[in-house]
């Protein structure tokens, strides 16, 4: 088993009223946690290396659709690949 340890130092989130970022933060952290235990994730990881900022880009998204989708949408782009 490997042991990986994602830190995060500053997210920005551009957008998003603040008493939402505590439920983004979360649903972020849940998604990256599901990909990274996906096949494939450290070759994602491994092709990014050495990089000290990612940039995730920018991401739209209906209102309705909640702070849970932006975290996946985020996470998505941190670790591309497998299943949407």
């Amino acid at each position: 088993m490997t042991r990986i340890v994602l830190h995060v130092d500053r997210l920005v989130l551009r957008g998003v009223a603040p008493g939402d970022a505590a439920a983004l933060g979360e649903a972020l952290r849940a998604e990256l946690g599901r990909r990274l235990a996906q096949p494939g994730a450290l070759d994602a990881l491994r092709a990014a290396n050495g990089q000290h900022r990612l940039d995730a880009g920018r991401l739209r998204l209906a209102p309705e659709r909640g702070t849970a989708a932006l975290g996946k949408a985020v996470a998505r782009r941190i670790i591309p690949g497998g299943e949407p």
